[in-house]
């Protein structure tokens, strides 16, 4: 499965310094997700899909 983290980050015109603010968390861990180095959290990963107003899947 990709991760569209940054997809979905760039499409909302979102910095990775903004988003790691609104969720909460680290720039570097924005880094590590998009990069898939780091899986989130299950909190954090439906944190992330509220942002985006997708479902978890996505």
């Amino acid at each position: 499965m990709k991760n569209r983290l940054a997809d979905f980050r760039k499409h909302h015109s979102l910095s990775q310094d903004k988003l790691a603010e609104k969720l909460q968390v680290s720039r570097q861990t924005i880094i590590s997700i998009e990069k898939d180095k780091y899986s989130p959290s299950l909190p954090l990963a439906f944190e992330i899909s509220n942002v985006f107003q997708v479902s978890i899947e996505w």
